[in-house]
């Protein structure tokens, strides 16, 4: 399982939104680098964020 995969089954498990360092320590990714995978897959269009500085997945 690559690391997006983890950071979206994080959001499936946890079914709310996530701020990236409660998903850091969900998942056991580094912080800096979940921001960054956030990033893609915000672009991904496959989370998005309903408010400042957390992150859920889209439906």
């Amino acid at each position: 399982m690559d690391k997006k995969e983890k950071i979206l089954n994080a959001f499936k498990e946890t079914g709310k939104p996530m701020r990236p360092g409660e998903i850091a320590e969900k998942t056991g990714i580094d912080s800096k680098e979940v921001s960054k995978l956030i990033k893609e897959l915000k672009t991904d269009e496959k989370v998005y964020s309903p408010k400042r500085c957390y992150y859920d997945i889209k439906k």
